[in-house]
């Protein structure tokens, strides 16, 4: 006798969207009791963390510039958790993707440059991204590896490769021995949106990465593959489908898709290589894509969510005093009770007994 957990034949629209609308309530009840506990009054805590980054303009921009890296990371990983293909490495395509746009623009500083510059290093990007990607793909479909396990082995690569070339031959000889780059010609930066603020292109090309991706995920036999194999891997190979085409496709698209996140980051809002261009939208993607239910929209949406706890975070750690990583322990419970309500709502708990057990 044991228990199982049995998928629902019907789940109804109600619980699919309500489970991460639970998850999210259940998360701020938690911070509720952890802003009591560290004996902060809980009501202004929450205003300074998610309402306070809504106040004002400058707020507004903020949410969107750390938005756009996280959703188009998390759309790119939909892509492959949707096709049962568990990419946990986009950190290090992010890194990949901003080292292979950035070498372009180092390599041309201080030259002539034309309007070719910025388009070529976001292709240099995205191609660095995709390659990185490819890795943990290759070695799953030819030797069997887990992809869980490659891919993450993968980021801590891109850190390292990171850190000794901004420390190293990249450094800025003018930069008073700090680990940075040369600050990136106006040619090669991604121009902004707004005077006075950090908003810039990237975030159009963002909402545009996410039509491309909805209409291909729901109009397209591309989509319907990827849900297909997802779901129901052998009706996929009897429909003719390759997995392992489909393994190098969604791998490239997500590490595509990561590594223009990454120059983008580098080019427009950093405007220079610095061993912190990231603080982890690599990971936190990863909660987006589940929060967003694999959903290039609910991607949109569970992104400026998250985008928001980044900058209230920053804001807590001004007002109150708060550490940076309360946010991630936020982001962290999260991704717990979105993986809980999805298990609890959209599986039921069976007794199996006799024989079947």
């Amino acid at each position: 006798m044991r228990f199982v957990l049995e998928r629902r034949a019907e789940t109804p629209l109600a619980l699919q969207i309500g489970s991460p609308l639970l998850a999210v309530a259940l998360t701020l009840l938690s911070a509720i009791v952890i802003f009591a506990a560290l004996g902060h009054d809980p009501w202004r805590a929450l205003h300074i963390y998610f309402v306070m980054p809504l106040s004002d303009s400058w707020g507004l921009q903020e949410v969107a510039v750390k938005a756009t890296p996280l959703v188009l990371i998390a759309v790119g990983l939909s892509l492959c958790y949707r096709s049962n293909n568990w990419n946990i490495g986009a950190e290090g395509q992010f890194l990949m993707g901003a080292l292979a746009g950035s070498w372009l623009a180092i390599a041309t500083h201080g030259a002539p440059d034309g309007w070719w510059l910025l388009p070529a290093m976001l292709g240099c990007g995205a191609v660095g991204g995709a390659l990185f990607a490819l890795i943990p793909a290759l070695l799953k479909t030819r030797f069997g590896a887990n992809e869980i396990l490659t891919s993450l082995m993968l980021v801590y690569v891109a850190e390292l490769l990171m850190d000794w070339l901004v420390r190293g031959p990249w450094r800025d000889p003018h930069g008073f021995n700090m680990p940075q780059t040369v600050i990136f010609e106006p040619e090669a930066t991604i121009p902004l949106l707004m005077e006075g603020g950090r908003l810039n292109i990237g975030t159009p090309i963002m909402l545009l990465v996410v039509a491309l991706m909805a209409v291909l995920v729901a109009r397209t036999l591309k989509g319907f593959e990827i849900r297909l194999v997802g779901e129901a891997p052998r009706a996929a190979r009897f429909a003719g489908f390759s997995e392992k085409k489909l393994t190098w496709t969604v791998f490239a698209i997500s590490g595509a898709l990561a590594g223009l996140a990454g120059i983008l980051e580098a080019a427009g809002t950093v405007r220079q290589l610095q061993p912190s261009i990231s603080p982890g939208y690599g990971f936190t993607a990863i909660i987006v894509a589940f929060l967003g239910r694999l959903n290039p929209l609910g991607c949109l949406i569970a992104g400026v969510f998250l985008a928001i706890t980044f900058i209230g975070g920053e804001n807590a750690q001004i007002l109150l005093r708060l550490p940076l990583d309360v946010t991630r322990v936020f982001q962290g419970l999260l991704l717990f009770y979105v993986l809980a309500c999805d298990t609890l709502l959209l599986y039921r708990l069976r007794l199996v007994r006799g024989a079947a057990a």
